[in-house]
């Protein structure tokens, strides 16, 4: 008998992002976070201007399952936009922090917001090596 795989906890945590969000700060413009059929990846769909440039794209955000091998531990993500990137992210929250890595978990780059107690915004910065990075605020609408 196989055994039954369910959704982490870790990934269900992000439930509190399903919802659409205005995005203001260093980027601007609206994503929307809805959960696949069966509730094992979360789509985010992203409108956004970031620098004067338009970033449209598609992140897919789960646990790797690949054939044959056990579930992963983190739960990690694949950014696809309209100009060709793919980028990378792990996701953790951690009470009401939520931390967004580039790339590999633990990574200079990242993003780090706090849910509000009524979970209608997460408010942050991400952080980049050097010294670059920006504030940027999610609002329920």
């Amino acid at each position: 008998m196989s055994e039954i795989i369910q959704p982490s906890a870790e990934l269900k945590a992000l439930d509190r992002l399903v919802g659409t969000w205005a995005v203001t700060g260093g980027a601007e413009g609206t994503v929307r976070y809805e959960w696949m059929p069966g509730r094992f990846f979360l789509l985010q769909h992203v409108e956004l201007t970031q620098f004067g440039q338009p970033v449209i794209g598609l992140e897919v955000i789960g646990n790797l399952h690949p054939f044959g091998e056990p579930v992963g531990a983190d739960v990690v993500s694949r950014f696809y936009d309209s100009a060709g990137n793919t980028l990378d992210y792990v996701y953790e929250v951690t009470g009401d922090k939520l931390t967004i890595w580039g790339g590999a978990k633990g990574s200079p780059a990242y993003y780090e917001g706090t849910f509000s107690a009524d979970d209608t915004a997460v408010t942050g910065e991400w952080v980049y090596p050097g010294g670059g990075g920006y504030a940027s605020t999610m609002t329920r609408i």
